[in-house]
C-alpha cells in the first residue's frame, strides 16, 4: 500500500507518516520500481499501534521504545501519564472556573476583562495585603466576579482582606447573597462564621432571613453574630439570643446596647424589660444579675425605669448600689 492510501485509510497525513519514517518508528518494509514507499499489512499493524499509545499521550520517543524494546516496563511510564494527565485536568478545570467568572462579570470593554483578570489573579496571592490591594484597585463601575469574590469571602482569614472583599461585594447591589447562604450550611464552623458577618453587611429583606436561620446555629459566635446585626435592624427575633449573651457574658455589653436599639426602634420595650426581670428572678448567680441590672440602663421607657427602681431594694448590695447609680444619671 502506498503512502497516499495509507494516509486516506488511516487518518495520518503523508507528512506525519514521513516524518515516522526518519524516525525509524514506522518505516515502510518496500519500494516499488519507482522508488515509493511501499506499506506492508504488518508495517500497518504498527502504524495503528503507534497511533493507540499516542492516544495515551506517550511521545514518539516513549511509543517507539514500548515497541521495540522487549523489557520496557510500561507501569511507570503510565502512573507518569496519569499524574500529568490529572495535573493538565485540575489546571484545565481552573481555567474554565476563571473563564466562566469573567463571563458572569458581562464585561462590556476588553478593559474590563483585564481588570477582572488582574483581581482574580490577585485574589491567588499568598500576600495578605497582595489580596487587599487588589480588591481596593477596582473601579468602581468596572463589573465584578461576584462567585469568585463570595468564594474568596468565605475562605479568608486575613481580617482586613475579609473587610476589603465585603466592601467590594456590597458595590454589587445585593449580587452574591445566594452564595453567602450555603456558606451557612458548612460543617465548616470558620466558614459559617465568615458567611454570617458578609451577610450581615448586606441591608436586605433576604439577608435578615439568612440572619434569622443563623440563630440556631450549633455555634455561639455564629448565633451572637447573627443577633446583633438582626437587633440592629430592629428585628425583634433577636430578642432572646441577646438576652442569652447579657446572661453568659460573651460581648454582654454590645448585646446590652443592641436591646437597647431594638425596645427604642421596635416599641418593644416592656417585653424586653419582662424578659430581663424573668432571667433575674430565676437567677441566684450574682454576676449575672448585675450583667442585667447593667443591661437595664440601655432600655429606654418607664418599664425599665421601675425594675431598676425595684433592684435598689435588691438584697445584694452590689445591685442595689448599681441601680442606684443608674438611677441617679438618669
Amino acid at each position: 500500500m502506498l503512502i497516499g492510501e495509507v494516509s486516506r485509510r488511516c487518518g495520518v497525513s503523508t507528512r506525519m507518516l514521513r516524518h515516522y519514517d526518519s524516525l525509524g518508528l514506522v518505516k515502510p518494509t518496500g519500494r516499488t520500481v519507482g522508488g515509493y514507499r511501499e506499506y506492508s499489512p504488518d508495517d500497518i499493524r504498527r502504524l495503528f499501534h503507534v497511533e493507540s499509545l499516542r492516544t495515551l499521550g506517550l511521545s514518539l520517543h516513549d511509543a517507539k521504545r514500548a515497541l521495540d524494546e522487549p523489557d520496557f516496563a510500561p507501569a511507570d511510564l503510565v502512573g507518569d501519564l496519569m499524574q500529568h494527565t490529572h495535573e493538565r485536568i485540575v489546571a484545565e478545570q481552573e481555567l474554565l472556573t476563571k473563564l466562566e467568572r469573567v463571563d458572569a462579570a458581562a464585561p462590556a470593554e476588553w478593559d474590563d476583562v483585564l481588570r477582572i483578570v488582574a483581581l482574580l489573579r490577585g485574589l491567588e496571592s499568598e500576600s495578605a495585603a497582595h489580596r487587599q490591594q487588589a480588591i481596593l484597585a477596582q473601579d468602581g463601575d468596572t463589573s465584578r466576579p461576584v462567585d469568585a469574590l463570595v468564594q474568596a469571602i468565605l475562605s479568608e482569614d486575613d481580617l482586613n482582606v475579609a473587610g476589603a472583599l465585603q466592601w467590594s461585594l456590597a458595590r454589587a447591589d445585593g449580587q452574591g447573597l445566594a452564595g453567602l447562604a450555603t456558606g451557612l450550611d458548612s460543617p465548616d464552623t470558620a466558614v459559617r462564621r465568615r458567611a454570617t458577618v458578609a451577610i450581615a453587611a448586606i441591608p436586605s429583606d433576604e439577608a435578615s432571613a439568612h440572619l434569622r436561620r443563623a440563630l440556631g446555629d450549633s455555634d455561639a459566635t455564629v448565633r451572637e453574630r447573627a443577633a446583633l446585626a438582626l437587633g440592629s435592624r430592629g428585628d425583634t427575633d433577636a430578642t432572646s439570643p441577646l438576652l442569652a449573651m447579657v446572661v453568659s457574658g460573651q460581648r454582654d455589653v454590645e448585646a446590652a446596647e443592641v436591646l437597647g436599639l431594638l425596645a427604642e426602634e421596635s416599641s418593644a420595650a416592656d417585653e424586653i424589660v419582662s424578659a430581663m426581670k424573668g432571667e433575674l428572678d430565676k437567677s441566684a448567680d450574682a454576676s449575672i444579675r448585675l450583667r442585667i441590672t447593667q443591661a437595664l440602663a440601655e432600655i429606654p421607657g418607664s418599664a425599665a425605669r421601675t425594675a431598676l427602681t425595684e433592684l435598689t431594694h435588691d438584697g445584694d448590695r452590689t445591685i442595689a448600689g448599681t441601680a442606684a447609680s443608674i438611677m441617679s444619671r438618669q
